[in-house]
């Protein structure tokens, strides 16, 4: 634990609490958004979709360029642009506009995560990778648990527009000064993440790219259902239970809460169990608690699915990225893991808006009940796919 947060790893928790204080905003204010502007839910899917397609597109380009040109500028931009297009949002005029300030800020953040998981995992020893990748997952929780709570008290004094400035602000002033001791401590991270980590490392063995590839798909898949769904758990407390737009707002950090301590417990037992086994088994968790999102009962029922769905998500993400590392080489790292957070964030950007679709015309159970039985068929078949790729 010492040798973990000696170093630059509480930098870069914060930087992911600051990234994403703005990011979190949206899915808890949807229900005020959507009354302002008078939404159904498919145009309420794509305010979602606006900032994640674009968002998973760049993470693309960006993997690519923190491989060739360094990580850290990547970082600032992450925060410091994705804080400006915040205030954008706090400040849009009419749902186009809002629309158009979700897409800026999909396209300045999308470099965060390539390059902080890259600096991270050059930074650490390759026995520590997953419990330091869940470490740097806590900063995101935090952010997700604490953006709802601050913007259902802001929103109920000033609206929905104040916590997207109020928060934006903030991550503006920790960007820079983020920046500023990068520069300082970090002045050729470039370099080093060339030279450190598994670079030394063996020639993959025969498979192992089919393998790296499925087990990409499955958890990308899954985490972009999940995170759909997550969408839409304000609107679906407000409309099934008339749960009041404060507590709807609220509950979104039930979710993220677990984000606080399931993303480096699971980090930590993936080191010592094995990356793949966690990562199905949380697979099939997800599927069998958004069925059960139709049949528990509101209240307990209600916290207890949501409890469960934050930790599936943060054990997977965490386990996936560092199973990812484990796996490339220091050279094309960041372009690999480009390549799953735009499964991830892409997938999540287009399917949000198709559940939006199948929930105005289907309603919510016989929604959730297809989401689950979508995971259950992609785990059945990259089961099969990762179990062949042993023989």
């Amino acid at each position: 634990m010492r040798a973990l947060f000696g170093g630059l790893l509480p930098l870069f928790v914060l930087a992911h609490l600051s990234h994403h204080l703005v990011t979190a905003l949206p899915v808890p204010l949807l229900p005020y958004i959507r009354d302002e502007f008078a939404l159904d839910y498919t145009r309420a899917g794509f305010i979602m979709s606006a900032f994640g397609v674009i968002y998973g597109l760049c993470q693309l380009p960006a993997g690519w360029l923190a491989d060739r040109f360094g990580p850290r500028i990547l970082l600032t931009i992450g925060i410091v642009g994705v804080s400006i297009t915040g205030l954008l949002v706090g400040m849009s005029p009419n749902y186009l506009v809002l629309i158009a300030s979700l897409v800026l800020m999909g396209i300045l953040g999308g470099g965060y995560h390539p390059a902080a998981t890259t600096m991270i995992s050059a930074a650490v020893a390759p026995g520590a990778r997953g419990q330091a990748l869940g470490y740097h997952m806590v900063g995101g929780g935090a952010s997700y648990f604490l953006a709802p709570l601050i913007a259902a008290g802001i929103a109920t004094a000033w609206g929905w527009r104040g916590p997207f400035i109020v928060l934006a602000i903030f991550g503006i002033g920790f960007g820079i000064f983020l920046h500023i001791v990068l520069k300082k401590r970090v002045p050729y991270q470039k370099t080093a993440a060339k030279d450190t980590g598994i670079s030394t490392e063996a020639p993959s063995a025969p498979g192992n790219m089919r393998r790296l590839i499925t087990v990409i798909v499955l958890s990308s898949f899954t985490q972009a259902l999940i995170i759909s769904i997550i969408s839409f758990i304000p609107l679906f407390l407000v409309d099934t239970f008339s749960t009041g737009k404060e507590a709807a707002a609220a509950s979104i950090s039930i979710v993220y809460f677990m984000g606080l301590w399931a993303a480096p417990f699971g980090g930590y037992l993936s080191d010592r169990f094995g990356r793949v086994t966690i990562i199905i088994t949380m697979c099939v968790v997800a599927s069998v608690i958004i069925y059960l999102l139709n049949i528990l009962p509101y209240g307990f029922g209600t916290v207890v699915a949501l409890v469960i769905i934050g930790i599936a998500m943060y054990f997977n993400t965490t386990v996936s990225q560092a199973y990812i590392v484990d796996h490339t080489s220091a050279r094309n790292r960041s372009t690999v893991l480009g390549f799953y957070f735009f499964g991830n964030m892409e997938g999540a950007g287009i399917l949000t808006p198709v559940l939006g679709y199948l929930i105005d015309n289907f309603g919510f159970y016989s929604s959730f009940t297809f989401s689950s039985i979508a995971i259950v068929a992609t785990v059945v078949v990259c089961s099969t796919l990762l179990w062949l790729s042993r023989r």
